[in-house]
């Protein structure tokens, strides 16, 4: 394959890839990084410095949307941020010393956790979680009008403090992985936190571009930043995101749910098969 081409066919991949990490709240390294390890044979943590940086163009590109539109909620990412930003941190650190084959296999195991997670969905006929003091002193709730249900919906999150440790998880995931953290951060608002569906995902984008900001540095050092590639997937990533944070929401939440479950569940069984293999 010419330079050119390969430019080109990046490009492309992360058009796609930041339009479906913007709309599902991926970050576009769920795509970006099986396309360029399983397709164009990429060695993974190349792969995965490009991925911290199409995430961080993910974000760019979807967050300004999201905050005008309400529907990403600024107090619940900021107060998240406090666990996933030290969770990135530590998982930046400890993808020096893992094995590229346990990283295949460990993001295949974690996407198919997510979508496991999403088909099952909340828990009905139980009793209504009761707001504890410490989420209630916080000041998550909020509102925001759904241009597909035509109305204006309004949301308490609950479990802020157990919202926050998987959110130190999910940044964990984030910096070992390079995958923005967004199949971890939208189960968790979503069924841990009770947000809905599509401020879970409109959330997640406004908070994995600070969430990859503070592992990327530590890859650059590293040199597994390359930008040879990293350049086209950031110009493809933020196209596209900017074209999915303009379809989140004129869509049904179903239809976000049901999308977000197919794609972990593909890119799961690629990511397990590629590491079982070797």
């Amino acid at each position: 394959m010419t330079p050119l081409l390969f430019v080109l066919t990046v490009a492309a991949i992360s058009l796609g890839a930041g339009f479906l990490g913007s709309l599902l709240g991926l970050g576009g390294g769920m795509i970006v990084v099986p396309a360029l390890t399983l397709f164009l044979h990429v060695d993974i943590r190349l792969a995965i410095g490009a991925s911290i940086i199409s995430v961080i163009a993910t974000s760019s590109g979807a967050a300004a949307a999201y905050v005008r539109d309400r529907l990403a909620n600024l107090r619940v990412a900021m107060f998240l941020e406090l666990g996933t930003t030290t969770g990135a941190i530590t998982g930046a650190y400890l993808a020096g010393i893992v094995h590229p084959r346990f990283l295949f296999i460990l993001f295949g195991l974690i996407l198919a956790y997510s979508a496991i997670a999403m088909i099952r969905g909340r828990r009905t006929g139980e009793e209504e979680v009761e707001v504890g003091a410490f989420t209630r002193h916080l000041k998550l709730h909020s509102s925001y009008f759904d241009d597909a249900a035509g109305e204006e919906i309004a949301y308490q999150p609950v479990r802020a403090r157990l919202g926050l440790m998987l959110m130190y998880i999910a940044g964990t995931v984030s910096g070992l992985l390079g995958i923005g953290s967004g199949a971890l951060k939208v189960p968790a608002m979503d069924l841990a936190m009770e947000l809905p569906i599509k401020v879970s995902t409109a959330t997640s984008n406004f908070m994995i571009g600070v969430t990859a900001a503070a592992s990327a540095g530590v890859y650059f050092t590293r040199g597994q930043i390359d930008p040879f590639i990293a350049a086209p997937v950031a110009m493809g990533v933020l196209a596209g995101a900017f074209l999915g944070s303009h379809t989140l929401g004129r869509i049904g939440s179903r239809s976000v749910r049901v999308t977000f479950v197919i794609v972990l569940i593909l890119i799961a069984l690629e990511m397990l098969v590629k590491g079982i293999r070797g």
